[in-house]
């Protein structure tokens, strides 16, 4: 056996961290194997440490028995007598064997064992370790980079950040620092295994918990918080104490608190916004920057929307919805977002539908479309007590209005040819006279894109963009006289393209006006050039004709 053994029981149980009981325990199994490897697994052998001598004895008992018949369990009385003098008949007696005898093999078969159970007991210590880190930061060192994934070094043990969960503005490299979110540990055949994430919400709340000292104390609470990682984040709060606040408490002197967590995330947007009881008031301050002008609300859908300025539409949205989308995961409602010229437009066609229903007059149905009622369907779902205090309205007159609209949605529903005409009030001089429009019902509200696929330059993916903005038809767009810079830098198109779309626009819906259309290129026009203005002059002959 090793020289001071004892000594490194002690050593390596501070090294690993291991009990002494334990290691102890381990070096009498691996002893005891490496005995029954020499002299059988027959035999009864016994493993002792002796702290004293620093050793690890082996004794092997057998019976006393006047005449042996089985060499490896008896012992002859006279020999027993000259081990121990008490010895007699019957007696067990232990018999201290040469461990030193055991050979290269049995010592080989002792040493794997003791590091089997070295290697399982120090797995154990770091998975209790680590366990009950689950949903905390962790700090490491990014070691190496696999498929993807990066292998963080920890100290004790690696932990795994899959390539799912690295922020797509964020890359690292061998040695480099990382402060990650641990997701979950496990206990696997290979040991703990830990997995981080540096795009799960709660690394931003976690952040905020870390460089906000009122939330570690409880002061300021967190309510809830959304995410696109890399992008953009919005997290609620709201504070126990009238004297604190919330926002600014986050926000900290100067901002450094939050641009701290902001650093720490590469430069990703931080929106933090008051908490309130009032969902109104929430849903307002969820969309921030955006200013919003009116609100309606359905409880039954769980539904609110929303009315912004034009010049606020696309700042409510968001690049590709990303503001909205974050505001309805904060605030837990559906969102549906309407610039106030459109919201008109519905309000001008809805005045002049519901007039077509007996005893509705142009002021009952003005009320009724600032009240938020833009579509019949509006009025075959409300409830009956809401509309019965209408001024103009009563219980029998509210049920009557009910039965009309739905008889009048049924009629447009069944006959998708029937249309019904008004007057346009944005139309100019040089429009074309009397457009025909379709009050559809409200299911058909939102196109499909069809119709904006119609006009020249257009593809899927900027017919998209338009109609998360709000644009689903022609006349949207030319309502909303865009000018081509502004175009092309709203929906992320070349000035090219934004110049194609908007001249097509103008020729589609009769929106040119006397002034020379805008050059679409310096030099020599393109094929689908030559069709606009083979197409505007085609129109231009039907309506001289007309």
């Amino acid at each position: 056996m090793l020289p001071n053994l004892a000594y490194l029981v002690e050593q390596i149980g501070k090294e690993r961290g291991i009990p002494k009981e334990l290691i102890i325990e381990t070096l009498e199994e691996a002893m005891l194997k490496a005995a029954q490897k020499k002299y059988g697994a027959d035999g009864d052998i016994e493993a002792h440490f002796n702290e004293e001598i620093g050793e690890v004895e082996l004794f092997q008992f057998k019976t006393v028995v006047k005449e042996v018949t089985d060499p490896e369990l008896e012992i002859e009385e006279q020999e027993a007598l000259q081990l121990d003098p008490d010895a007699m008949e019957g007696d067990d007696i232990g018999i201290k064997l040469d461990n030193q005898e055991f050979g290269r093999i049995a010592a080989q078969v002792a040493k794997q064992v003791i590091i089997q159970r070295v290697r399982a007991a120090e797995r154990e210590n770091v998975y209790n370790d680590y366990k009950d880190r689950k949903g905390e930061l962790i700090a490491g060192t990014v070691r190496r980079v696999e498929r993807g994934n990066l292998i963080v070094d920890l100290g004790r043990t690696e932990a795994i950040l899959l390539a799912k969960d690295q922020s797509p503005r964020e890359t690292y490299r061998p040695h480099d620092r990382i402060l990650a979110y641990v997701v979950d540990v496990s206990k696997t055949t290979r040991g703990p295994q830990i997995v981080l994430s540096r795009t799960d919400i709660g690394l931003l709340i976690k952040l905020f918990e870390m460089e906000v000292p009122e939330i570690s104390e409880g002061i300021v609470q967190i309510v809830n918080a959304s995410r696109d990682p890399g992008s953009r984040s919005k997290i609620a709060v709201m504070s126990k104490d009238q004297d604190v606040d919330p926002v600014g408490a986050c926000v900290g002197m100067k901002g450094t608190r939050v641009q701290n967590i902001v650093q720490e995330l590469r430069g990703e947007k931080i929106d933090i916004v008051p908490y309130s009881e009032d969902p109104v008031r929430y849903v307002c301050a969820a969309l921030q920057p955006a200013q919003v002008s009116s609100v309606l609300i359905d409880e039954e859908e769980h539904q609110m929307e929303i009315t912004v300025p034009d010049d606020q539409l696309s700042l409510a949205i968001g690049k590709r919805g990303l503001n909205v989308r974050l505001a309805s995961q904060l605030s837990g409602w559906k969102i549906d977002i309407q610039s106030e010229s459109k919201v008109e437009k519905m309000a001008e066609v809805a005045r002049h539908t519901f007039q077509l229903m007996d005893g509705v007059d142009a002021e009952l149905a003005d009320t009724l479309t600032k009240l938020g009622f833009l579509t019949l369907e509006d009025i075959v779902r409300a409830d009956l007590d809401d509309l019965s205090i209408i001024p103009g309205l009563n219980a029998t007159l509210a049920e009557e209005m009910v039965k009309k609209a739905d008889d009048l949605y049924e009629r447009i529903k069944d006959d998708p040819t029937l249309n019904m005409t008004i007057e346009d009030p944005s139309r100019t001089r040089n429009q074309k006279p009397a457009k025909m429009m379709t009050i559809q019902p409200p299911s058909a509200r939102e196109d499909d894109g069809s119709d904006l696929m119609r006009i020249k330059g257009m593809d899927e993916d900027v017919a998209i963009r338009l109609q998360e903005a709000g644009y689903y038809t022609l006349m949207d767009l030319a309502g909303a006289a865009f000018e081509a810079q502004d175009f092309a830098d709203k929906f992320e198109v070349s000035l090219r393209k934004a110049r194609n779309i908007l001249h097509s626009v103008k020729q589609k819906t009769g929106a040119e006006d006397e002034q020379e259309p805008e050059s679409v290129e310096e030099s020599a026009p393109t094929d689908e050039q030559t069709e606009n203005v083979a197409e505007a002059a085609e129109e231009g002959s039907e309506a001289e004709t007309e």
